[in-house]
């Protein structure tokens, strides 16, 4: 079982900056993966981002590259997301994820969730 918590949503103006955070517990597979997606209403859930744990690879959606950045803290087992220039598309409850082995676009492929965190950027 592996228990994760997000924090760090907020109310941004649009062009401003917002770091969100991961915490990761529980029993961890030696290689996995923490996604972020994100979910605006009436709207399907989007891959963000995913870092694999071991090796730190990143990969991102093609909305947010270049703006938001995906990376993890080992000795306190949490992942953040860096969002830079946010925009009013940008927001949405942003999940993260847990995934045993490399990391995915695609949701269905996650294990664990978090209960989400709220971003609402304002025009």
């Amino acid at each position: 079982q592996v228990q994760l918590g997000e924090s760090g949503g907020s109310v941004v103006q649009a062009g401003g900056s917002l770091r969100l955070s991961c915490a990761v517990s529980g029993r961890t597979f030696a290689s996995y993966a923490i996604g972020w997606f994100r979910q605006a209403p009436e709207k399907e859930r989007e891959f963000v981002a995913f870092i694999n744990w071991s090796d730190e690879y990143a990969n991102y959606g093609g909305s947010v590259k270049g703006r938001f950045t995906i990376s993890r803290d080992n000795a306190k087992s949490t992942a953040h997301l860096e969002m830079n220039s946010l925009q009013p598309s940008d927001a949405g409850v942003y999940y993260c994820a847990y995934k045993p082995g490399a990391g995915s676009v695609w949701p269905d492929l996650y294990d664990y969730w978090g209960q989400g965190t709220e971003v609402t950027v304002s025009s």
